[in-house]
């Protein structure tokens, strides 16, 4: 004979997911000028404004990110030196010598190693240096861009298709702000090594020195230090932006900006609500004790309840006071159980925040009790009767 189980929930004041993709926080409303933005928590993945975000939009040398991401991929697997060298292919320069768009000015049939296309294509916003990248590793540039898309589904990147590799405007070269802050992640996140060419304010190539036109990083924005600017006439004035400060970063996506100063003053303006407006909160770190829960038929009365990542949210500062955490599970919790086993959820809710549910696994190993000890426990239920089913709430954290 078994004891029905009871629904069982505990309570704390505050917690947060590591890491979390897609949810939403909010402050007071922020009106911006740009077609279409999103400002995202580069910890937790917080959505803390977007206007038009899963819009298609012309992305302008935006795109390049994904050029960018492409020679990073190799550089890290080895397949591609810094120090390898390609050449300027009469196709590759013909397409942009006489062009209006961004040039590093490479001399035909030139011999350029991979770090000064890379710095060109970053600092200096080379198309020409896209081009030579897109040639040298897939043959061709539509080549090239086809590999860029199949690559972005892999990424996540649900909704961008490459037709280049420079940005240049092309029926069907689309992206959304979405896919380019997700982009601006995972350069972040997997190539920290790399990553810092972004923060250089400028780089000189064949006796011609040019300036990176990020306004972040000129403005004196405290922690700016990435990542890309764009401009088109279809397109307008456009920035995916980063800034690290104290160990949390924002990372910014604005397209379709009137004016480069509109941009530039934009960018500062929303930067600074997202710090001043929203923080980073954690309670838990991994394997951190949450709660204990009763067992039920094991050979120890409780079994710990544990987090398996570092518990942390972004939310609107005015709101911290009021956040709530209820870690859910049916108890008791029959054995036997397995260390690792999910047995209930961690729910989180705040003003301005959407509710966030985190696994709730238990933290230990409990086997179950003997025939005898079974018996027992048996013998005390028809003496005694089952528990009737009972939502209880107790505080883990103030």
């Amino acid at each position: 004979m078994s004891l029905l189980p009871f629904r069982r929930s505990v309570a704390a004041c505050a917690a947060a997911l590591a890491l979390l993709t897609g949810v939403s926080a909010s402050a007071e409303t922020i009106e911006t000028q740009a077609r279409q933005a999103i400002i995202v928590d580069y910890n937790t993945g917080a959505v803390l404004l977007e206007k038009n975000a899963d819009q298609l939009m012309t992305p302008s040398s935006m795109s390049k990110l994904m050029t960018v991401y492409m020679v990073f991929s190799r550089l890290k697997d080895g397949s591609l030196k810094m120090s390898d060298k390609l050449q300027v292919s009469e196709t590759a320069w013909r397409k942009h010598y006489r062009s209006d768009g961004s040039m590093m000015f490479l001399p035909l049939h030139a011999q350029v190693s991979i770090s000064d296309l890379l710095h060109g294509v970053i600092i200096q916003s080379g198309n020409d240096a896209c081009s030579v990248l897109a040639e040298g590793l897939a043959g061709s540039e539509d080549a090239f861009a086809a590999e860029e898309t199949r690559k972005a589904r892999e990424l996540g990147l649900t909704r961008s298709t490459f037709r280049n590799a420079s940005g240049l405007p092309e029926p069907g070269h689309q992206m959304t702000a979405r896919d380019l802050a997700t982009l601006a992640r995972i350069l972040i996140s997997q190539f920290p090594q790399y990553y810092e060419i972004f923060s250089e304010k400028s780089f000189a190539y064949n006796n011609i020195k040019q300036d990176n036109r990020n306004p972040l990083i000129w403005e004196n924005i405290q922690g700016a230090d990435g990542l890309k600017t764009g401009h088109t006439e279809d397109g307008g004035f456009s920035l995916v932006g980063s800034v690290l400060r104290n160990g949390r970063r924002v990372i910014l996506v604005m397209n379709g900006l009137p004016t480069n100063r509109a941009r530039t003053e934009e960018s500062d303006r929303l930067i600074e609500w997202a710090f001043r407006e929203f923080g980073d909160y954690a309670l838990f770190k991994a394997g951190d004790k949450v709660t204990d829960a009763a067992v039920w038929l094991g050979r120890s009365a409780s079994v710990p309840l544990v987090v398996s990542k570092s518990l942390e949210v972004t939310m609107p500062r005015s709101s911290r006071d009021e956040m709530k955490v209820v870690a859910s599970y049916t108890g008791p919790i029959a054995a036997p159980i397995h260390k690792g086993q999910t047995v209930g959820e961690v729910i989180i809710t705040a003003p301005g925040m959407s509710e966030v549910h985190v696994p709730l696994l238990a933290g230990a190993d409990v086997a179950k009790l003997g025939f005898f000890g079974r018996m027992g426990a048996a013998l005390h239920g028809l003496l005694f009767g089952a528990p009737k089913p009972a939502e209880t709430t107790a505080a883990v954290k103030g």
